[in-house]
């Protein structure tokens, strides 16, 4: 049987945006992260905000290739976490010391992937 890959136009045109990122500019971490968005659905990652409370340092910044979800709390500052989607409760767990951004955005930011860690 033949794998099609998500069916999601904008998740396709971000995966193919990321390994044009990847090549461009040497930076596996964009490679890694179109193959966690490639998954299927059932195997799609879904982190809690305690998970990366729990892996990160202040200053950090975090890709979710997948769901960010609203269990949990940020205690560290000045953190950046990029997801391909977020629960509707994260917004309102965080408070200012850290900011939300769209894998998209946080490609544009850092083309180059320095310092970009994968929670998955």
């Amino acid at each position: 049987m033949k794998r099609t890959g998500p069916t999601n136009i904008h998740l396709r045109l971000l995966i193919s945006k990321l390994r044009k990122y990847s090549r461009m500019y040497n930076a596996p971490v964009w490679r890694d992260v179109a193959e966690f968005l490639e998954r299927p659905r059932r195997k799609r990652v879904e982190v809690n905000l305690g998970d990366i409370d729990r892996y990160i340092n202040e200053g950090d910044v975090v890709v979710v290739p997948g769901k960010l979800l609203g269990g949990g709390t940020i205690t560290k500052t000045n953190v950046t976490i990029a997801a391909w989607r977020f629960s509707r409760s994260v917004p309102r767990r965080l408070d200012g010391n850290v900011k939300l951004l769209s894998i998209e955005e946080l490609l544009e930011q850092n083309p180059e992937g320095k310092g970009v860690k994968i929670i998955a």
